[in-house]
């Protein structure tokens, strides 16, 4: 049975390359950076190079504005809490769109506990931020803007580089979380108006336990960890230096194959969007269209009458690994926020995963997943009732009306009044 990895957006594997350099610091190198013997020495010398490294890959003005935390979630909570509690004097609003992720809108629910306010901008059916509607959200108290560089769900690219312009018009700190385009866009925080940015290597084929959050020096921040030193004292705790050196690397080695990477994804992703929508019927890409506003790695796809959960597992069952979109709650299906805010049908929604692809995909994958996933979809769809009940004309397809019968919802709401009567 074939073995295709098709979730690169949870994850990759670490490069050869990047594990060997790793080694040495877990039994050789094992000295602490704060020690100030020469093992200690050592390892402040590898944290500097990593420094460097991803500075390098950013554009960073100086690698002592890179910081290093556990991973991308912790980059995140410091970014956002640590800005707004360095401000609280100055203001308390901070301004994020609906679609970002879930650390960053749970750290700003946290900071609304504490007195804090937010305004949440909305997005267009293609999950896109308007700038005009950024700064249409901020008022005098406005202390943080919060966007993605792009969408962890459907791979929209955000137009960041505008919504920084406005940003820096206003002296507001603005943060982008680059957890799904580090390492596979071009990323030039200057050229962004970013104050602060965060991201996790293992995205890219560094290894886990690390992230990286940039801060330049006109962004005020307050630690969010204490007891240490670390980290110009804004990161408490020993650093995971064998994880850092390695993350160094692979984010050198990024941007190094970047634009390969991007060429061959983007042919990849192509691929396998045109043969899925030849082969299955209705079935429906969240989302831009691949091309300059969508990341080459990721297809959001919602494929009608059937359940993400069910294509996941036998997917999976036919070595083929990918995420699902959406999960069970209860007896109800709970959906992705981003997917409930480009307003989707609760019908799509049901039928939602995610394929992302990586540098050491083929084209020979990509059409046995095509392949494969036809059977699967045919296979899912013989035991749906949705399915059936389509068919005998009861309800009708979102992404092709036929006007033979209701939508999925429509029906579902009607079903669910008569039960209550």
């Amino acid at each position: 049975m074939r073995n295709v990895f098709l979730d690169h957006q949870s994850t990759t594997p670490v490069l050869p390359e990047v594990f060997d350099a790793m080694k040495p610091y877990f039994m050789e190198a094992f000295g602490n950076a704060s020690s100030l013997h020469k093992h200690g020495l050592r390892v402040r010398d590898a944290l500097a190079v990593a420094r460097k490294q991803f500075a390098a890959l950013i554009n960073a003005e100086s690698p002592e504005d890179i910081f290093f935390t556990s991973d991308g979630t912790e980059s995140s909570n410091l970014a956002v809490k640590g800005v707004a509690y360095a401000n609280q004097k100055k203001g308390n609003h901070i301004v994020l769109s609906e679609t970002e992720h879930p650390s960053i809108i749970a750290s700003v629910e946290f900071l609304e506990k504490q007195g804090f306010t937010s305004t949440k901008v909305k997005v267009d059916r293609e999950g896109r931020i308007k700038p005009e509607d950024v700064r249409a959200a901020l008022t005098d108290k406005t202390i943080l803007i919060c966007v993605h560089h792009v969408n962890h769900d459907i791979g929209t690219i955000q137009p960041v580089q505008a919504i920084g312009k406005i940003a820096a018009e206003k002296g507001i700190a603005f943060y982008v979380d680059a957890e799904a385009s580090a390492g596979w866009l071009p990323i030039d925080v200057q050229s962004m108006g970013a104050n602060l940015l965060s991201f996790s290597p293992h995205r890219f084929y560094g290894p886990k336990g690390v992230g990286v959050l940039y801060r330049n020096r006109k962004a005020r921040i307050v630690s969010m960890m204490h007891g240490g030193v670390q980290e110009g004292g804004r990161r408490a705790g020993t650093e995971n230096i064998p994880a850092i050196v390695g993350a160094g690397l692979a984010a050198q080695i990024a941007q190094e194959e970047l634009s390969v990477r991007i060429a061959h994804t983007a042919t990849l992703q192509n691929r396998l969007w045109n043969g899925l929508r030849e082969k299955v019927e209705y079935i429906k890409l969240n989302g831009p269209e691949p091309g300059p506003e969508r990341i080459s790695t990721t297809l959001n796809l919602s494929t009608e009458f059937i359940e993400g959960e069910g294509q996941l597992l036998l997917c999976d069952m036919n070595g083929i690994a990918v995420a699902s979109g959406s999960s069970c709650v209860s007896k109800s299906l709970k959906i992705s926020h981003v997917l409930a805010a480009i307003g989707l049908d609760h019908a799509l929604a049901q039928g939602n995963i995610i394929m992302s692809l990586g540098k050491d995909n083929t084209a020979e994958e990509v059409d046995y997943v095509v392949e494969t996933f036809v059977k699967i979809a045919d296979r899912l769809r013989g035991m749906s009732p949705m399915w059936d009940e389509f068919q005998r004309g009861v309800i009708d397809s979102v992404i092709k009306p036929t006007g033979r019968g209701k939508s999925f919802s429509d029906h579902a709401a009607h079903i669910s009044g008569k039960a209550a009567h």
